[in-house]
């Protein structure tokens, strides 16, 4: 039996696609029951059963869940960057995935988590996965300080070679179509680059940065998928990993890959950012893929050239892996 939570999410449905292709149907999805606007995630998806996130919190709490279960890969969280409710990110995210661990632990399950790039903040203290260097981290933002602690816990715990960490970068791919203001840029812009010609992109606030040339690390989600299966296929690894690229493109790289997708004349347009995001806003990130090698991870990448013009095929149709 596996359990995924955030399986009606953007990367915990991929991850579902997945596993199906593989022939796992035997899975649990743990997802938010009131937001049905996710649920096209799962349309013609395998999986045995789904349970609202605090009522499976419950049964793992009271121990009442009756199955054997392989894995956890836990996906689902808040991942929203401009939310300012630190009581929430504390019980829905740094809480809740203590007990998913503890449970695990106890169990002696596999348990895979969601971390993020959030956590490194503004980058000044590096992009090192190493667990040296996660202690010295700050992150900007709540939802990049609840991944943070979480990741404190595991490693202050001793749990780092017992369960895997990951921490996504900008991923991007089908199956974001829900997340409102979270979605990708790719996602966001596509309809009106399609019907205006146009991408508007968010001057820069740095004399180092012209506009549009904050740099990303982005990763497509097929590939942050493969990464998430793979500690999964490879029960002896444990820790915290990069799950990016390795190699930081600019926002202008990543509206050129689109424009050239669709086949339309560059025509890019610089705002002004909203203000509350100016001092919360990360100019550069790039994960260091070293310790993601050395696992014995395949660390060759889509480019982003070739992720965008796959994206756009889906985007057209608004198709679901």
């Amino acid at each position: 039996m596996i359990v995924l939570t955030g399986g009606a999410g953007f990367i915990g449905s991929c991850i579902l696609s997945e596993l199906n292709k593989r022939g796992y149907t035997d899975i649990i999805v743990v997802d938010e029951l009131e937001k049905s606007r996710d649920f096209p995630n799962l349309a013609n998806k395998k999986f045995s059963s789904f349970f609202d996130k605090d009522t499976f919190l419950e049964l793992i709490r009271k121990d009442k869940l009756e199955s054997n279960i392989d894995v956890i890969f836990h996906i689902g969280a808040c991942s929203s960057t401009t939310l300012d409710d630190k009581d929430y990110f504390m019980k829905n995210n740094f809480e809740y995935s203590k007990s998913m661990a503890e449970y695990a632990v106890d169990k002696n399950i596999r348990f895979i988590y969601a971390s993020s790039g959030a956590t490194y903040g503004d980058g000044l203290s590096g992009f090192s996965d190493l667990d040296q260097a996660t202690l010295k981290l700050k992150p900007l933002n709540l939802y990049g300080l609840s991944k943070h602690l979480f990741d404190l816990w595991v490693l202050n715990k001793g749990l780092a070679k017992r369960i895997i960490g990951l921490k996504y970068f900008n991923v991007f791919g089908p199956n974001e179509y829900h997340k409102a203001d979270m979605m990708s840029l790719i996602c966001k812009s596509f309809d009106k680059v399609v019907k205006e010609k146009k991408m508007r992109l968010f001057k820069s606030y740095k004399e180092e940065y012209k506009d549009g040339q904050q740099k990303r690390d982005f990763i497509y989600v097929k590939d942050a998928v493969r990464a998430t299966l793979f500690f999964w296929d490879n029960p002896n690894i444990g820790g915290i990993f990069n799950i990016g690229t390795g190699t930081a493109r600019t926002w202008n790289d990543l509206a050129q890959a689109l424009f050239k997708a669709l086949n339309i004349d560059a025509s890019i347009e610089y705002i002004e950012m909203p203000q509350d995001l100016r001092d919360k806003y990360q100019y550069f990130t790039q994960a260091e893929t070293g310790k993601l090698k050395r696992s014995g991870f395949d660390c060759r990448f889509m480019s982003l050239e070739q992720a965008v013009k796959d994206y756009v095929g889906y985007l057209k149709n608004k198709s679901y892996l």
